[in-house]
């Protein structure tokens, strides 16, 4: 079983599964190179970009991610401003420092290739890595995939058999949960919220107060993402010369009559969620929320629910991100928060369920109204695609992160005023999501061939 700390990543745009991901495999293949002593001799590194990967790899900055790894980056700890700069002097110098290995020659046009014809299939998002030591064979090779929300696997993680026995799975959690049904009907037996029986299960992995600590840090870099997002103005990377618009929206919303009404909720969650994927856009520090091209939503429901003034409730931000946690956990277990496997039904859908039912938690509902409030934000995602033009995470991206939050929000609503006659439930809805991926077409799966991709001309 996962930890929910898996599913709130802290990194740098614009994507999870893109850069994140890439980023993480670069290393770990030097890594596992350096273990195996075949790094030392190094004299050429090639590195071939798969399927999603290499399709919309160039808007989503997969190359320069993969260069970051290589150095030794991590996207926990990488600045933004000094990854540009060192990304730019590789690129100009043609040369590469590898992390815990050689400098060599590197030409990032020729030792990094975008094959679009190799669709993999194990998993869409394939990075197969080649060490080379002078002319002929690579010397040490290895392929891994970017699974979506910043989490890899090596080919051989992926062709392990899925073991059947829960317990087996759980890595010691003494509550573990594979099913919405299965987490409602523990919560019920031991009079627990959904957050509490997820906090124990954390308490396995480390200590309850550096779980606490952690949970703190996210919801901190959550709000720190929003105020940089709406301090922010000019256009964003990519060549699609699209403005910010949230530090605009924001200014008018703090000098018009009546801004803190609740009638005007929309506008607030609009304003935060655009805020955080305009920064994503930009490649800036985000958290994975469950993935950066949906790390719009939970913070924009936090930042409006869980702050009074401005000031950030720990306590409130602790049982939404531990509860949202739970609920994402049943989606990365049971179906893929990946768009290249989902489409966007599996990255704004999934945080839109997710923050339905961390919102209807601090709203003082029991698990089986919060796994309403999820079934409900899933519902009405449904078979959403995944077809950013450009292959930029911005159209629509930006404003799609900003309808998720406004529909968490009205799902979380709606699960609280229920009849308790709720006829859909959780499970249901995520089994049919995961049908719903696997029959969309490729072409709607962050491939950028098809929707708004191609019906919308790129100046």
């Amino acid at each position: 079983m996962l930890s929910v700390l898996d599913l709130f990543r802290i990194g740098l745009g614009p994507s999870s599964s893109h850069t994140v991901g890439p980023m993480r495999i670069a290393r770990r293949f030097l890594q596992v190179a350096a273990r195996a002593g075949k790094l030392t001799g190094a004299t050429r590194i090639h590195i071939e970009l798969q399927g999603s990967l290499a399709l919309t790899g160039v808007g989503h900055g997969t190359d320069k991610a993969v260069i970051l790894g290589l150095i030794g980056m991590q996207p926990e700890t990488a600045d933004p401003e000094e990854a540009e700069a060192r990304f730019r002097s590789i690129v100009r110098g043609k040369r590469i420092q590898l992390a815990e290995g050689p400098e060599i020659d590197f030409n990032p046009v020729k030792d990094i290739e975008f094959n679009t014809e190799t669709v993999p299939e194990l998993h869409p998002n394939g990075m197969a890595l080649h060490l080379y030591a002078g002319a002929g064979e690579p010397v040490f090779s290895r392929t891994y995939f970017s699974t979506g929300g910043g989490f890899i696997a090596s080919k051989a993680q992926m062709e392990k058999p899925v073991k059947g026995d829960l317990v087996d799975s759980a890595r010691g959690a003494p509550h573990p949960f594979d099913s919405a049904e299965e987490l409602i009907r523990q919560c019920k037996a031991h009079d627990w919220r959904i957050d509490e029986l997820v906090l124990l299960n954390e308490d396995a992995r480390r200590a309850r107060e550096k779980t606490l600590k952690r949970l703190d840090k996210i919801a901190e870099t959550m709000m720190a993402c929003i105020e940089r997002g709406l301090s922010q103005s000019g256009v964003l990377p990519g060549g699609l010369e699209v403005s910010r618009r949230a530090p605009g929206l924001y200014e008018k919303l703090k000098h018009q009559h009546g801004s803190n009404e609740r009638e005007q909720l929309f506008d607030w969650l609009n304003v935060y969620a655009m805020a955080v994927n305009e920064e994503n856009a930009a490649g800036g520090r985000v958290v994975t929320s469950p993935t950066n091209g949906a790390a719009g939503v939970i913070p924009s429901v936090i930042r409006h629910y869980c702050c009074e003034d401005g000031v950030l409730d720990h306590a409130k931000a602790r049982r939404f991100l531990l509860t949202a946690g739970g609920i994402g956990l049943l989606y990365k277990q049971r179906a893929s928060i990946s768009g290249a496997e989902m489409g966007c039904q599996g990255e704004v859908g999934v945080a839109c369920s997710m923050a339905a039912g961390g919102l209807a938690a601090i709203w003082g509902a029991d698990a089986e109204t919060v796994c309403v409030a999820a079934e409900i934000g899933m519902e009405h995602n449904l078979g959403l695609t995944c077809d950013p033009v450009g292959g930029l995470v911005q159209i629509p991206c930006i404003e799609r992160n900003a309808f998720g939050a406004v529909k968490a929000a009205n799902a979380a609503r709606l699960a609280l005023h229920g009849t308790g006659q709720h006829k859909v439930s959780l499970d249901q809805v995520i089994e049919t999501m995961r049908q719903t991926g696997i029959d969309m077409s490729s072409k709607y799966k962050e491939t950028s061939t098809g929707g708004l991709a191609v019906n919308v001309v790129a100046c």
